[in-house]
């Protein structure tokens, strides 16, 4: 069952563990531009907030974050009543058409589907099971149920993105890798391939693989991990002092082009 109406962008809320970033580029900026002339053109889809008030955005973050930059108080949404799994692959697939995803984004949106997939797959096998206990005739006739000819999870989601099954575990390797070797990969500073091989180290090793470049700029006593905390506190301080100047300009721009 669906409702579409308009709803408060205040009661809108962002995905939980939603892997697709939403940046304020060009693009972005566009958008706007075409919300702020024709409106919202498709409605965003949504359900029921389970973590509290309002909604929860399946499909259309982007959506929402230029309705609000065109300075929108409300925007058209479909409201659509999608248990978790559904949910999950509902956002995955309504995301991975999508031009220039970045590694991290295909890493953790395959991931997040193929435990979704899974979650449903054992729902219809106690289903099944159920069937065949009540049903014991039927049962011997087709003893593996429902899904007895069915692809695997990995398989079937490998057909709808269109990779390799080998690939898709090669993405989700990726979730695999601290944050600061994972944004590398999606910088292009380290090959896809390394990368699938780091994924392998433990975590700690990982992190004395980001350190060990800048050894001898601290002090010998330091572990691998305060080395790279204290990277990621000037590296964070830079990107806030970078994205501020960005989105101080993108806002002149847009404010340009109204």
């Amino acid at each position: 069952m669906e409702t579409i109406k308009n709803v408060s962008i205040s009661e809108l809320h962002s995905f939980r563990n939603h892997p697709f970033k939403v940046e304020t580029n060009t693009e972005l900026c566009e958008l706007m531009r075409s919300i702020e002339k024709e409106g919202v053109l498709v409605p965003l889809l949504v359900r029921t907030n389970p973590y509290g008030d309002g909604y929860e955005v399946i499909s259309g973050h982007r959506r929402k974050e230029a309705t609000l930059w065109a300075g929108e108080t409300e925007v058209p949404v479909v409201i659509r009543e999608l248990d978790d799994d559904q949910a999950v692959v509902a956002m995955v697939d309504s995301n991975l058409h999508r031009e220039n995803l970045k590694p991290s984004e295909k890493a953790f949106a395959y991931r997040m589907k193929l435990e979704a997939m899974k979650h449903q797959r054992k729902k219809v096998l106690a289903d099944d099971i159920t069937l065949a206990q009540v049903e014991p005739r039927s049962a011997k006739k087709n003893p593996g149920g429902l899904v007895s000819g069915a692809m695997r999870s990995n398989e079937l989601l490998a057909k709808q993105a269109g990779e390799s099954v080998a690939q898709i575990k090669r993405y989700i390797r990726l979730t695999n890798l601290i944050p600061k070797i994972l944004n590398m990969v999606d910088e292009g500073k380290i090959a896809f391939t390394v990368a699938v091989e780091l994924s392998y180290l433990k975590e700690e090793e990982q992190y004395e693989l980001r350190a060990d470049a800048l050894a001898k700029y601290f002090p010998e006593d330091y572990t691998p991990k305060q080395k790279t905390d204290l990277i990621e506190q000037f590296l964070k301080e830079w990107y806030e002092k970078q994205e501020y100047s960005k989105q101080e300009g993108l806002g002149s721009s847009c404010s340009r082009a109204r």
